[in-house]
């Protein structure tokens, strides 16, 4: 496969994009929005004789506002505080939002860089995705997230391996117990927490619930879907509480932050700087972008 280098193109998003800010004096408790333009310019496109273009994966979901991590065995998860995507170099096998699907072409790794063609990409972020090599811009619609959460949690998630609902946990020994861990260290995509020492929302989630004997899915999507949606007025201590990616879907329909409810409007989860933190519910940001609610005790 031969290909060929432009010398800069820029990547200019279609809607809202996001910056992840840090205050050296103040952390903020959620991730800022930026209204104008994203814009990444100064990288290499690589284009084939028949014109196919690769672009740097990381360049493009940085610039949507998203994370992305290298793990073992060459592959890479990608998503907003929880994992959303998942790819891996030399393998057309991905995971788009919790459904696997088959790229076009499979990434390939040039000069310690992850590329994917314009095709595969649009496929796995499931957005429409264009090339002007003449301009030397790439164009990105908002992502899609239509048939993510087309199913309402109505039961127990009853995957192999999974407890259902437990009526014997003490919902306030979890959440003060859940307390013990304000401060640790957020990781995106974080491994086990007996061995880094570090949460994202998910495994925050599961390793606190997992304390009590129960099991819950290892992602923010699947634990929306283990336990019985309920509405705020009838939220319980040690509820989960589901929230979207602003300003980034077409419809907010997939849940990409997840924490516990603890009563009095609050709630606890992790992101960012400090890590895991206690918010409030009832205004602000994550008031705004409250997806659903679901009670997997009962």
């Amino acid at each position: 496969m031969k290909l060929t280098p432009y010398r800069t193109f820029s990547i200019c998003l279609i809607g809202m994009s996001l910056v992840w800010t840090v205050s050296c004096s103040k952390p903020l408790d959620h991730p800022q929005m930026n209204a104008s333009t994203g814009v990444i310019s100064d990288q290499v496109v690589l284009t084939e004789q028949d014109g196919t273009s690769w672009v740097p994966v990381e360049d493009a979901v940085q610039s949507l506002g998203l994370r992305m991590q290298e793990t073992r065995g060459d592959k890479t998860n990608i998503g907003y505080t929880d994992v959303m995507y998942e790819i891996q170099n030399n393998n057309r096998q991905a995971v788009s939002l919790g459904t696997p699907i088959t790229l076009s072409k499979a990434p390939i790794r040039l000069k310690g860089h992850l590329y994917l063609t314009t095709e595969s990409l649009s496929q796995l972020l499931q957005t429409q995705m264009r090339w002007d090599k003449n301009q030397r811009v790439i164009t990105l619609g908002h992502l899609n997230d239509v048939h993510a959460m087309n199913q309402a949690p109505m039961q127990v998630y009853r995957s192999k391996g999974f407890q259902t609902l437990n009526t014997s946990i003490d919902r306030n020994a979890l959440v003060d117990y859940a307390r013990n861990f304000v401060g640790t260290t957020y990781r995106f995509g974080a491994g086990p927490y007996e061995e880094t020492n570090t949460f994202d929302c998910s495994s925050f989630t599961q390793h606190v619930f997992q304390h009590f004997g129960l099991s819950l899915p290892r992602l923010a999507k699947d634990q929306g879907k283990s336990g019985i949606r309920v509405t705020k007025s009838n939220l319980k201590v040690g509820d989960l509480i589901l929230f979207s990616v602003p300003g980034r879907f077409k419809t907010n329909a997939i849940p990409g932050h997840v924490g516990i409810y603890m009563g009095n409007n609050k709630f606890i989860h992790t992101w960012g700087v400090p890590g895991v933190q206690i918010s409030n519910l009832d205004s602000g940001h994550w008031a705004e972008n409250t997806l659903f609610m679901v009670d997997v005790i009962k």
